[in-house]
Order: structure tokens, then sequence, then C-alpha cells
């Protein structure tokens, strides 16, 4: 069994970030981290990731990509594009928590998400409290944001939920994170841990 031949078949398969995969180039600057802010608020609720990654595509085709700008959208406008994207059942109240969202990022830290970012020592942890206390995240959603913000935070390298740490077991993977995380080089851990978690839903989509 050769592990590092295991990810990269994993990564060929299921390597594409939720961000990518959603049009967001990331970098550490407050538009790209604001536009994954609210993929994370829509992937936080029990929707299909491809429907919350579709809904985050419209909303930031409408030119919604800053809190200022998302602010300034109408609910009526916010409720078009997520039932343009099938996100349905939640459209409505969704509508109100992204301006709910944009208006605490707005206000809590001056539109610029990086006044979140953990110090090394605190790293992931203290990341999930605080972005866990972002309108409509919550727990899940905290870890959601972690997996994909590792790829320009390395303060929170190498983050992997329970799922994915399941899923390097059932692959036969170390399920330790440093273990795991050093089969592919630092800048595609990232990657690792959507392959991973992308690999879970396609095991069990339940």
């Amino acid at each position: 069994m050769d592990p590092k031949a295991d990810v990269r078949r994993l990564l060929e398969e299921h390597g594409t970030t939720y961000a990518a995969a959603a049009g967001i180039k990331l970098t550490d600057k407050p538009a790209p981290l604001f536009r994954l802010l609210v993929l994370t608020m829509l992937s936080s609720t029990r929707i299909s990731a491809g429907i919350a990654t579709e809904a985050a595509r419209q909303l930031f085709a409408q030119g919604w990509r800053t809190p200022e700008r998302m602010l300034a959208s109408s609910w009526q406008q916010r409720v078009r594009a997520l039932g343009a994207a099938g996100y349905r059942r939640y459209d409505e109240s969704t509508a109100t928590q992204l301006e709910n969202l944009s208006r605490h990022l707005q206000e809590g830290y001056d539109g610029d998400l990086r006044r979140a970012r953990p110090s090394r020592a605190r790293g992931a942890d203290a990341l999930i409290e605080e972005i866990g206390s972002f309108p409509r995240i919550g727990p899940i959603g905290a870890r959601i944001f972690c997996r994909e913000v590792q790829a320009v935070w390395p303060e929170v390298r190498p983050f992997f939920d329970d799922r994915a740490l399941e899923t390097a077991q059932r692959l036969g993977l170390p399920t330790d994170p440093v273990t795991l995380a050093g089969l592919v080089p630092e800048d595609r851990v990232a990657e690792l841990a959507a392959a991973l978690a992308r690999a879970h839903l396609a095991a069990d989509p339940t």
C-alpha cells in the first residue's frame, strides 16, 4: 500500500476545494474572505453542497462580493438569487441572515475578516469559536470555514474535521492530522481536506 499514491488518486478525483467550486480565488484579503464566509453560511444548513455552491455563485454574480454590496441589495433580490440556484427551502430566512452576517462583519470587524485571524498558538480552536458565533454558522459551519481558509491562513493548518478523519481511516490513510497533511505539499492541505470531505459525501450522501 502506498499512501501517497492513494492521496494522489483522491486529489485527482475529489481535490477541488469548495471555495474554488464557488468561483472564489481565495487570498488573504477582505473581499475573498467575505465570499468564503458567505459560502460557509450557505453550507451550514441542511442543503446539498452543490446547491450551496451554486447559490454562492449566483449571489456573487450579482456583484454582492463585499459586505457593503450585500447590504445594498434588497431582501427580495437575495431571495430571487437564492431561488435561481435551487436554494428554496431556506431562501427567505437565508436572505435575512445574509444581511445579518454582513452587518455583523461590518460592525464587529470593520468589514475585514482578517481581524478574526488567530495566532498560531491559538489556531483552529479559537477560530472555530469565533466564526461559530457569526449569524447562521455555528460549530459545523465554523469547521467548514477552517477547512477552506487554511489554504491562506497557515495558523489553522493542518485542519481536518471528524468526517475527514473518518474517511481517512476508511481509506487506510493516517488519522493523525500532522501525518496526514505530510502526504501532500503544504499548499495542498486544504485540497486534501476538501477531497476527504467530498469522498465522505460520495460514500454517505446523507
